[in-house]
């Protein structure tokens, strides 16, 4: 049977729909995240030295470019013996001041273990019975529980962290220690673990993947289907 001009509109609004809506969510977020960088970092530079003062308009990245720069400048600088001198001079002051020194350790603590090659960040992803025996939440697994945790737990056996994140939102959920034995590892990578928490579902993994490749494989049977017979 073939579908009514209402209904050929109506798959049309939402195939354009399905196609816009990621580029204008995606362009809004760049432009506002580069909007964001641009007004904390331009205004620590000169005037003088700012190209926005000699042009017409501004130049949007300019921030993320000269924060990128400095950043750069500023490992490298770390990285040699009188810039390493002196950041422990000031890491030294920081230790001293009471409610700032539990904070700096915090912070300074996760980033290096986020961006250390060969940190402790997450990295399977596993599911567990929460709320309740029976219901399985995804969780992403951290590593095995301190000595000074483990010992207090009872039971004895492995304790395992693992961070229930919470949907659409991952980065906020639960965090709590488990039994290794509690604990059911998925094959499957951190990315499509975040990806399946935040659609709610929706996007199992592998499914871009496989919605990539049907095309091709399409257009490689199409190129079949065309050659002429021997």
């Amino acid at each position: 049977m073939k579908p009514s001009p209402g209904t050929r509109i109506r798959r049309y609004f939402l195939t354009g729909l399905v196609l816009a809506a990621p580029l204008a969510i995606t362009g809004s977020v760049t432009w506002w995240f580069v909007n964001l960088i641009d007004g904390m970092v331009k205004p620590l530079i000169p005037s003088a030295y700012l190209p926005d003062s000699y042009l017409p308009f501004p130049i949007p990245g300019l921030g993320i470019i000269i924060g990128l720069i400095g950043l750069t400048l500023l490992g490298f600088f770390a990285a040699n013996l009188v810039g390493r001198t002196l950041i422990d001079a000031g890491e030294a002051i920081l230790h001293r001041m009471p409610v700032v020194r539990s904070l700096y350790k915090a912070v300074k603590q996760v980033f290096e273990t986020i961006f250390s090659q060969s940190g402790t960040s997450f990295r399977k992803v596993g599911m567990v019975q929460f709320p309740q025996p029976g219901m399985w939440s995804i969780v992403f697994i951290a590593q095995e529980a301190a000595p000074e945790i483990a010992g207090v737990l009872p039971g004895g056996a492995e304790q395992i962290g693992v961070f229930l994140p919470c949907t659409p939102n991952p980065t906020t959920g639960f965090f709590f220690y488990l039994p290794r034995s509690e604990i059911i590892e998925l094959a499957i990578s951190v990315e499509d673990g975040a990806k399946l928490i935040m659609s709610a579902g929706l996007i199992q993994p592998g499914q871009m993947a496989a919605k990539v490749a049907a095309p091709a494989r399409g257009e490689s049977a199409a190129a079949v289907e065309r050659q002429p017979s021997a």
